[in-house]
């Protein structure tokens, strides 16, 4: 393998263009670990690149002036250059705290690719491979070790690797779990800032991560003792994602239908429960889907194996509970499908936010019913019952309010996610299914009367009822309950007859949304009158809703199954990912480590036939180009030579 001399000499590029678009020319390189390398000369040379991503050049600025850092990036937004340049450019050998295996294999294998020498320290090793690992670490091999938190304990040997090395930086990825207030708190992560401390000299601390509230932001900060960081939050917004909510009669059919028509890429279907997971994965291999299937409840050896069957595309469908993800480093993912409802808006962001990460166009698609709702209220309950932090049940209810009021919510999706951390984007997206939908405005304000007055009718009688209850009673049902409780002989009974199930509960989530009606706490929530709700009953307050029409087809942007490439290469991509599968095979690593879809799209673009050309694509760095160039040059005009018309142009 050979190795960039980035760090004893370089040959930095002449020039370098800054997010603005605007080509400046570069300062002189400045002197780092003995060398002439700089953070652009490293940026191109390495890994490829010659622009920066919002807020990479700010935090990389940051860490080399010798300033701690909290970074909230979206996943796909390159956090891990922005301590991966840093790490390269200062003295000694920087730790990476990492919290799952797969995660940690990538990216070492992404960075050995690109010719840096890296390695990491988990319990997927075995004894023979450790001792070799920390020889050639204290020996100075190394530039970056990834380190699970689990290893960070005292008494454990990373303690005695660190004596006597110098470790300019910590980085601390996933940093939201340390926060007891996040959607992932882990308790090895408590162990990190006595890690830091135990360290002979305070290193530069960087932490990240792609979802944090303020609230968990305060706790990264506090938990891990940052020193005055620098902190950027560079947007939560992936316009390459397509968000859709359905509310479908029959989910499996639905999921089904997706899945056909997205069998071209690779994708993961997220299911609330192993049960649903085992069901689920069952019966789309019966179909004939290249599924697989990950929970906690696996076999160690089949939870790995069926993981690295999705990673290497043996499988291209993975149903999976949320146990399966964090980490998970494979950028060809085009789309995630989510079959049962998550428990809170961050997970869904996080989970969802799994497609797309090379920057091609990809689909998130979430199935909403009433069960998924009760379904969490019980795993939060349970969640309580096993850890006894009863003060976070209230708490964890609240988000999910959040999350089922994204999930019947008519306005757009996007706006609805960006508004929940913080942001303020335009009332209309283009690319999520509210917003590409024809919807038309509809007088509500009978229904929400009728919906309303039946509350108080119950009240009256002193008893509170949830949803499904109030339906049935407004749709004329004469279930035992209802006849038992001679509930039929209420006068708003039946009053809503020819309505369907699912237009009253619309009507209904609508209320509770806009404060109209409210959601009392309690094991069974029972839906009760608020001081708004008066202003429909008393004051005959007109109220319209967004619903869609009839008729309206559903749009939706195009699946990444041609990697974004342009529709005349779509041959060129093909031959392309073709010749990929096959180096990666040979290299017995995942097909987006040698290069992602987004360099092949750039490629089928481009169509670089000189390896000064190739060198330009987005994504190819010196060694890669100097590994696999002739073979993908090749091919490049092998296809140019059988399209004449392409011979002196390259496809815009």
């Amino acid at each position: 393998m050979r190795v960039l001399p980035f760090i004893t000499a370089s040959s930095p590029t002449d020039m370098i263009q800054k997010p603005s678009s605007v080509r400046v020319e570069k300062t002189p390189p400045r002197q780092y670990n003995g060398g002439m390398a700089d953070k652009y000369s490293v940026l191109k040379d390495v890994f490829g690149y010659e622009t920066w991503r919002r807020g990479q050049e700010d935090v990389v600025d940051a860490l080399l002036g010798g300033r701690d850092v909290l970074a909230v990036m979206p996943t796909g937004a390159g956090k891990s250059l922005c301590y991966q340049i840093p790490a390269l450019l200062l003295p000694g050998i920087s730790i990476i705290v990492s919290p799952l295996i797969s995660l940690m294999k990538d990216q070492v294998q992404a960075l050995r690719e690109s010719g840096v020498a890296a390695a990491f320290i988990n319990s997927s090793l075995s004894y023979n491979e450790y001792l070799e690992t920390m020889r050639r670490a204290r020996a100075g091999a190394y530039k970056m070790i990834y380190i699970a938190p689990e290893r960070l304990l005292q008494g454990g040997g990373v303690y005695s690797l660190i004596e006597g090395l110098d470790v300019p930086l910590v980085v601390v990825d996933e940093a939201h779990c340390v926060s007891h207030w996040g959607h992932d708190f882990r308790t090895s992560y408590m162990q990190i800032a006595p890690f830091i401390k135990s360290l002979p000299g305070r290193p530069v601390v960087a932490t990240f991560t792609a979802t944090a509230t303020e609230r968990v932001r305060v706790d990264i900060e506090s938990a891990l003792e940052l020193e005055n960081p620098f902190c950027i939050t560079t947007g939560f917004d992936r316009p390459n994602l397509y968000f859709a909510v359905e509310k479908p009669e029959n989910k499996m059919r639905s999921l089904k239908k997706h899945l056909q028509r997205l069998k071209a890429g690779s994708g993961i279907v997220y299911c609330s429960t192993r049960r649903h997971v085992e069901d689920v994965c069952e019966e789309l291999a019966a179909e004939g889907f290249a599924a697989t299937r990950y929970h906690a409840g696996l076999a160690p050896e089949e939870r790995r194996r069926n993981q690295d069957d999705f990673i290497y595309d043996k499988k291209t469908i993975m149903v999976a509970t949320n146990a399966f993800g964090m980490g998970i480093d494979k950028s060809n993912v085009s789309f995630v499908i989510h079959y049962n409802m998550p428990k809170n808006v961050e997970s869904y962001y996080q989970e969802a936010g799994r497609a797309g990460r090379d920057g091609s166009n990809a689909e998130c698609i979430l199935f909403y019913s009433f069960e998924d709702v009760k379904t969490n209220e019980f795993l939060i309950e349970k969640s309580v019952e096993e850890s006894g932090a009863s003060e976070q049940k209230e708490y964890n209810l609240e988000l999910l309010k959040q999350m089922t009021f994204y999930a019947t919510a008519t306005d757009c999706l996007r706006e609805r996610l960006l508004a929940y951390f913080g942001e303020k984007p335009s009332n209309y997206c283009g690319a999520c299914s509210n917003c590409m939908t024809q919807f038309e405005s509809v007088d509500i304000t009978i229904d929400a009367q009728k919906i309303i007055s039946c509350v108080y009718r119950l009240k009256q009688r002193g008893r509170r009822f949830g949803k499904m209850m109030i339906i049935q009673i407004l749709r004329g049902s004469r279930n035992a309950k209802i006849v038992n409780e001679k509930l039929d002989s209420l006068s708003v009974w039946g009053i809503m007859k020819d309505s369907s199930e699912r237009a009253v509960r619309g009507v209904i989530d609508f209320l509770v949304l806009n404060g109209y009606l409210a959601l009392s706490d309690g094991d069974f929530p029972s839906l009760v009158e608020t001081e708004k709700s008066g202003e429909v009953i008393f004051d005959k307050k007109p109220l319209d809703m967004m619903l869609p029409k009839e008729e309206a087809a559903s749009k939706a942007i195009p699946a990444a199954a041609s990697g974004g490439a342009p529709a005349e290469a779509a041959d060129l991509f093909a031959k392309l990912k073709s010749l990929r599968s096959a180096l990666a095979a040979e290299a017995r690593v995942p097909a987006y480590i040698i290069f992602a879809d987004a360099t092949l799209n750039a490629m089928c673009r481009k169509l670089p036939r000189t390896n000064a050309a190739f060198l330009e694509v987005p994504g190819v760095g010196a060694v890669k180009a100097e590994k696999y160039g002739q073979e993908f040059i090749r091919v490049i005009r092998e296809y140019v030579a059988e399209n004449n018309d392409l011979a002196s142009r390259e496809i815009s």
